[in-house]
């Protein structure tokens, strides 16, 4: 294996020879500094598959939730990040994907750090658990970059898509459906972590979604940032399907469709993972109803986004006001 792998040393260079070819707008970009940090973290992809480092230093990489989120960020986020870089290296917008994945960043390190912390591992967390910290930054960084980047509104259409009521939208009354339904789901979920004594609850998380007992905590993390987060943003985005001119209503989308799309996909797949204690998978006798419920609770989000994406006049501050605001200040 060390005739096979380059060393950290030798990798350095390397990366950031080929790195110093971007321009200016590159080296200021949250893109580029990720993807210096998968670069390297390529380098040293053999060691963490043969377990040196998850051994000796973080054994919270090995449960089933440390490898679904190593999984996401080793495939969907270093797409995004070679997008965003050919976007840079193109001088074209990567606005949307970049505030996809600042969702999807934000969540994974959130409830990874929080579940090491407060889990059964929180005995074992070494010096080499403080590297992770600083990366809380770059979300955030990364996220006034994107919000101060201009937008493109369609106002021509915009008095006309508003003056549409919700039955004249189907597709955003199925998405105020879905949403209703959402919120209910995430009330009902964050109650049975914080241990409701209602029945339906002890039924749920012995009966048909035991993984949120696990105790490596993350789905119970998990399950309480949708209450306190996620289950606000519905609100508030059923508000924006019914109140047109809710301007911030995009790029919130896109920032919560990539943080609900990497939650789920990291917690269906550790609870059906082999590396889950049995006990804590999800029952053969309900596998494809909680399955569905939580495939369902991912993909709406990413159609709420699509709509607001590629549909975004209902959203866009109306013509009539825009007009009247620039008559005023004119005169």
């Amino acid at each position: 294996m060390e005739e096979t792998l380059p060393s950290l040393k030798e990798a350095c260079p390397i990366v950031f020879q080929n790195l110093a070819q971007f321009h200016f707008d590159a080296l200021s970009s949250p893109a580029f500094w990720s993807y210096r940090e998968q670069a390297l973290c390529v380098q040293l992809v053999d060691l963490f598959c043969e377990g040196i480092w998850k051994r000796s230093d973080e054994p919270y990489l090995g449960t089933a939730y440390g490898i679904m989120i190593s999984y996401w960020q080793a495939v969907v986020n270093f797409a995004m990040y070679l997008l965003m870089v050919a976007a840079i290296v193109q001088r074209k917008s990567y606005r949307n994907v970049g505030l996809y994945w600042t969702g999807s960043f934000t969540m994974a390190l959130a409830v990874f750090l929080l579940g090491n912390v407060i889990g059964k591992y929180s005995s074992e967390i070494q010096p080499a658990f403080l590297f992770n910290v600083p990366y809380l930054i770059i979300p955030i960084w990364a996220a006034k970059r994107l919000f101060d980047q201009p937008k493109t509104c369609p106002l021509p259409t915009a008095d006309q898509e508003q003056n549409k009521n919700l039955l004249q939208r189907p597709m955003d009354l199925g998405l105020v459906g879905f949403l209703l339904l959402a919120v209910i789901y995430t009330l009902f979920r964050g109650l049975v972590v914080l241990d409701c004594p209602a029945n339906s609850c002890f039924d749920y998380i012995y009966l048909q979604e035991p993984y949120l007992r696990d105790p490596v905590a993350y789905p119970k993390i998990q399950m309480l940032v949708y209450l306190f987060y996620v289950l606000p943003y519905y609100c508030i985005s059923i508000y924006a399907l019914l109140v047109p001119g809710c301007t911030w209503m995009g790029d919130w989308a896109l920032v919560f469709a990539g943080a609900i799309g990497q939650a789920q996909f990291s917690h269906v797949a550790a609870s059906i993972h082999h590396r889950t204690p049995f006990p804590y998978r999800i029952p053969e006798r309900d596998w494809w109803f909680v399955v569905l419920c939580n495939v369902a609770y991912a993909v709406g989000p990413q159609i709420l986004a699509y709509r607001c994406l590629y549909k975004p006049a209902f959203f866009c501050s109306p013509v009539s006001q825009i007009l009247k605001f620039k008559k005023k200040h004119t005169d």
